[in-house]
């Protein structure tokens, strides 16, 4: 059977550097745009676009419900996919301009009233979710094809995750003070040209990790069927626990995400900390940076779990620190590197269950396998956490641009602190019955060799 892609490498072949650096660049490019929107969309809906709260936590939910199906269709398509690129890296060329053009338009205010503003909040952000989803999925997908050196593996993930925190870092600290510079009092403007700056800075990092990366496992072009793709999920119970953690994990962190700067405005009187307290958080790095050391000294699961329950932890210590607004900023950073692991781990750990998957089944859907775990995940959960939080507001009394009554100040307290917190201490329990399947990983991967 003919490939389309080189012979697989040794299981010791080196990456070089500026192959992880390149890799890194795709988490960053996606993380500018959609840290953007996850973290400010809801804010920009309801104090700028001009949505009531309902309205905008509507929106987001019904448009996540609907584009998160969207993540085994961009699966199954990668799997289709047979270019003399490989599967998942010309996606990063097709995708980086539409996915930049869109989430430009999100954070676009036309002149539009009614239904026909909703109708353009929706269909804007669905499809920035769609172009989203279908660029990261190749993010993930890509990995157990650039090496099949589980080490070398960890190591690429760490870069990856590095380049995408820093894409955090940077929508986190630069996104508000943009809107301000450009704005000058007319936030519609400033977040419509901060959009297209974040959009530019993405794109070109997408365009640089096309042309650097490389598929190197060779992968039949044999196409797989949706009936096989989903059969490679039969008893892949690492992959079940991969998700179920994720999503909670997702749902998690959104929630807290979107609720901070209302948290930051009207609970401790300090809006102009979300722009510090974003930029400092940029300290995860140093944990995605030990997480080989951490894999090797422990295993995946532990240090998993231990990152959740470190976010979980320093949420809930929020309650007792008040409006301290430095120890509220020490403590959101403290849980940023809890959650930057948290982050990283799924993916990394998706490349295994897609392992596991072709040894149970004899069927490697990469693209299908990492697209639910990684893309559905993070767009189910997104959708869900942005939702859930404006509901409690809404029920708790919250009113754009007011100071908040004390029952509203409750609801909001709740959104940022106790929720994110529950869901962090919910998503690490399926970590605790993956162990026994992380044991076997080194049987798994030498039967497959054999295979070959």
């Amino acid at each position: 059977m003919a490939s389309v892609i080189n012979e697989a490498p040794q299981e010791k072949a080196e990456i070089p550097l500026f192959r992880k650096l390149s890799y890194s660049l795709t988490d960053f490019g996606g993380n500018v745009l959609f840290v953007s929107i996850s973290t400010y969309l809801l804010y920009f809906y309801t104090d700028v676009f001009g949505l009531s709260i309902g309205v905008a936590g509507t929106i987001l939910l019904l448009t996540r419900c609907i584009d998160m199906f969207d993540a085994p269709i961009w699966g199954f398509l990668i799997d289709h996919t047979h270019t003399r690129w490989g599967q998942s890296r010309p996606y990063f060329l097709w995708l980086c301009l539409p996915f930049a053009v869109f989430t430009w338009l999100t954070f676009t205010t036309p002149n539009l009233s009614g239904s026909t503003k909703v109708v353009y909040a929706a269909v804007t952000y669905v499809m920035a979710g769609i172009l989203y989803t279908g660029i990261s999925t190749p993010m993930t997908s890509i990995l157990p094809n650039l090496t099949n050196d589980p080490e070398q593996r960890t190591v690429l993930n760490s870069y990856r995750m590095v380049g995408g925190n820093i894409g955090l870092l940077i929508a986190n600290s630069v996104v508000l003070p943009l809107v301000q510079l450009f704005g000058q009092g007319n936030d519609r403007k400033g977040f419509s040209i901060t959009m297209i700056v974040m959009g530019v800075v993405s794109i070109a990092a997408f365009l640089i990790a096309f042309w650097n990366l490389r598929e190197v496992n060779a992968v039949s072009t044999q196409s797989i069927s949706l009936k096989e793709s989903v059969k490679a999920t039969k008893s892949n119970w690492p992959w079940v626990l991969i998700v179920l953690t994720n999503l909670f994990y997702w749902i998690g962190t959104t929630v807290r995400s979107s609720a901070m700067i209302y948290y930051f405005q009207y609970n401790i009187h300090a809006k102009a900390l979300v722009s510090v307290a974003g930029g400092l958080s940029a300290v995860a790095v140093v944990g995605m940076i030990l997480i080989p050391l951490f894999v090797k000294k422990t295993n995946k699961c532990t240090v998993l779990i231990g990152a959740l329950v470190l976010a979980a932890i320093s949420n809930l210590l929020l309650q007792v620190v008040g409006a301290n607004q430095v120890a509220v900023v020490v403590l959101y950073c403290l849980g940023s590197i809890g959650t930057g692991v948290a982050a990283a781990m799924p993916f990394l750990m998706l490349a295994d269950a897609v392992d596991f998957g072709e040894w149970k089944n004899g069927i490697r859907a990469s693209g299908f396998l990492t697209a639910i775990g990684s893309a559905f995940c993070v767009k189910a959960g997104s959708g869900i956490g942005g939702f859930v939080p404006s509901k409690i507001m809404q029920y708790f009394g919250y009113v754009p641009n007011h100071a908040q009554s004390a029952q509203s100040l409750i609801g909001i307290n709740f959104s940022f602190v106790w929720l994110p917190a529950i869901l962090f201490l919910v998503a690490a329990i399926p970590m605790f019955f993956y162990a026994k399947f992380e044991k076997n990983e080194a049987v798994v991967r030498t039967e497959l060799a054999k295979q070959d």
